[in-house]
């Protein structure tokens, strides 16, 4: 019976990832929970354990002491506030939890290390990519390129394994559908407070992002469903050394999603909610990097001095970040929240800059589950379905009204 260690045992994609091995308590005999505090309940073969994974070498040395497991599902990442301090303490991070398994022996039992990156490897940040998105892409670098932390994990991984007995697997999720208590900083909880608080103003459920965003394809990642690839990968032989995309397996469009919103929430849509302007006092719309993505394979694939080279925008009829400001918009949220008894500080906590780009964007997302199927991963999940399910965690959680 194999054992684990993950980190980030309590955000959003490791929770589920402890919730997954806890089920499967007969294969996984122990595992070891690793965060810098214990939120919930742990099943009967989950152990918690702190560390700072901010710590040196030394430092988690310390804390791993009598920890060790075949197979380590690193989900963890600080998120800081340029990209430069993100390739540097995300990268350190990985690479002193790696050093200091060495320094304990715990290395000695290792066979795989799982790291959990996201489709920013793709630089979706940066403008519009190459669609379908596949793994054998080359990254998104160079001099005009700002720095991605992911490629810095990736190379501390592979670099480590090379001088180890141990191989990897890299995951690339795409708009996490999740939840992690009292972690409001997803898309669920923006997207839930945005309806909630509309339903209590007006009862409609205008779409705040871009115009071309309504009707453009993109991928969602349900968290269970990451968790579920993360420990079929764990135990495949033929996944060993390759990264792989793990999105849900449909393609969908907030043309057919938000529909489905409104009615959760039961509001309605305006049936004319492109007609007319909100007015540019609400409305937004960003530049994003000069050089989209797509123009890295420009050569290759003919697009030459065309329009799909130009920079990628964020657009918004309803810019969420000046809309969350409104005394209208906070003073219905304090009602509502002193109402339902909801989590007061989720409002406030929310990412709605996040929310602005997840939803003003101005470019397809599609990313290809070709690899995983050839190499016999067969899991699938409904978009719809799995924001169906959080947004009732989140209703349970006294996050969102019921």
């Amino acid at each position: 019976m194999p054992t684990a260690i993950v980190t980030g045992a309590t955000g959003i994609l490791g929770r589920e990832i402890i919730a997954a091995l806890g089920k499967e308590s007969s294969k996984w005999k122990t595992v070891y929970a690793l965060s810098r505090s214990q939120k919930q309940q742990c099943p009967s073969n989950v152990k918690h354990s702190h560390i700072d994974l901010t710590g040196d070498t030394k430092q988690m040395a310390e804390e791993l002491k009598g920890i060790e497991a075949e197979i380590v599902f690193f989900s963890a990442y600080l998120q800081k506030d340029s990209e430069e301090e993100n390739w540097e303490v995300n990268g350190a991070m990985l690479a002193n939890f790696l050093d200091a398994l060495d320094s304990t022996g715990a290395s000695k039992k290792l066979k795989r290390v799982i790291l959990v990156t996201g489709a920013k490897q793709y630089g979706l940040h940066l403008g519009r990519p190459k669609n379908p998105m596949v793994e054998s892409d080359p990254r998104i670098d160079g001099p005009d390129r700002p720095p991605n932390f992911y490629y810095n994990q990736q190379d501390v991984l592979k670099d480590r394994a090379s001088r180890a007995s141990w191989d990897w697997v890299v995951t690339y999720p795409n708009d996490v559908i999740g939840f992690a208590k009292n972690n409001f900083m997803n898309l669920c909880t923006s997207l839930g407070l945005y309806a909630a608080i509309n339903k209590q103003l007006s009862g409609t459920l205008p779409w705040p992002g871009s115009d071309y965003f309504y009707h453009a394809s993109t991928c969602f990642t349900y968290s269970k469903l990451h968790a579920d690839f993360c420990l079929w990968a764990a135990l495949e032989p033929r996944a060993g050394n390759q990264a792989f995309n793990v999105v849900n397996g449909d393609t969908e469009t907030y043309e057919n999603l938000w529909p489905k919103l409104a009615k959760r929430f039961g509001c309605t849509v305006p049936k004319d909610q492109f007609v007319h302007k909100t007015g540019t006092d609400m409305s937004s719309r960003s530049q994003l990097a000069e050089r989209p993505p797509i123009a890295d394979f420009a050569e290759e694939l003919g697009l030459e001095g065309s329009d799909a080279l130009k920079p990628s925008y964020v657009a918004a009829r309803i810019d969420v970040t000046k809309w969350s400001q409104q005394q209208e918009v906070k003073k219905a949220w304090k009602e509502l929240a002193q109402k339902e008894g909801l989590e007061q500080d989720a409002f406030e906590k929310a990412t709605w800059g996040f929310l602005l780009f997840e939803l003003g964007r101005e470019f397809d997302i599609v990313i290809s589950m070709s690899k995983a199927r050839a190499f016999g991963y067969t899991g699938y999940q409904d978009t719809w379905a799995a924001f169906d399910e959080v947004f009732g965690e989140l209703e349970r959680e006294r996050v969102l009204p019921k």
